[in-house]
């Protein structure tokens, strides 16, 4: 098992309050687990608490209770000692990238922090062609390109360390109906050839069953169902029902 989450807690203390007393509670005891090479759907409205889970994951926040585990490890201590080997794409590719960076910059900033500095532009071409995108941008600003490129790009730095593990934290969003078809492509094909591992959080059920192996349903900070995602007509919840019957069938 690469991933493993088990009977996370997590809450805030309300602004105002004494610290102590009335608290928020966003994770309630969740658990789950990700195998190695697969795709697992996170999806929950607004406040659901999926951003939560995706820090606590990445190492930025700690849980109250409960533990959170990558190959029996805890997260921080194997982040340590695997630097690189994890990555994530936000949803806001407009902050990501720094305004003052080169798209050359900003996708061999992972490659220079690891010290990894030989040959630097060999490999920003090699990461530009494999996501799609031109050698010829490699000089350009991130306001000089589209929405759906800029994303490739934090896309490009996020496997220019050829990561184990990807979180994509509605990474697809914010971009418009055609460009998302584009990228949950691209993103199959390099889990493929990549052989990566994604936990892929997102509020768009129907990007969430194209490209994961299983759904998980995140509401009011509990997972209320997990299902693989070619047996999504079956869901007993009557969240995960809910959004289900919501969505109009497509193909990607």
């Amino acid at each position: 098992m690469l991933l493993q989450v088990k009977d996370v807690y997590k809450s805030y203390s309300k602004i105002g309050l004494t610290k102590g007393k009335d608290k928020l509670n966003v994770l309630q005891g969740i658990s789950f687990s990700v195998k190695k090479g697969d795709c697992v759907g996170l999806i929950g409205e607004s406040g659901s608490g999926k951003s939560t889970l995706s820090r606590l994951i990445l190492g930025l926040e700690k849980a109250n209770s409960g533990s959170i585990t990558i190959e029996g490890q805890p997260v921080k201590k194997w982040i340590k000692e695997n630097q690189g080997q994890m990555s994530v794409v936000f949803q806001d590719y407009t902050s990501s990238a720094n305004p003052r960076f080169t798209i050359k910059e900003v996708i061999a900033e992972p490659l220079i922090a690891l010290g990894k500095n030989d040959k630097t532009q060999e490999k920003v071409k090699e990461l530009l062609d494999r996501v799609g995108l031109s050698a010829s941008l490699m000089d350009r600003y991130p306001h000089e390109l589209s929405g759906g490129q800029l994303q490739r790009v934090c896309i490009a730095r996020a496997i220019s360390t050829r990561p184990r593990f990807m979180v994509l934290d509605e990474a697809i969003s914010s971009l418009d109906v055609s460009i998302q078809a584009q990228i949950l492509e691209l993103l199959r094909d390099l889990k493929r050839d990549l052989d990566m591992t994604y936990l892929f959080i997102a509020h768009d059920l129907q990007a969430v069953a194209s490209l994961c192996d299983e759904v998980l349903f995140l509401y009011k900070g509990k997972i209320v169902e997990s299902i693989s995602s070619n047996n999504l007509a079956n869901a007993k919840n009557e969240y995960a029902q809910k959004l289900l019957n919501s969505v109009i069938s497509f193909s990607v």
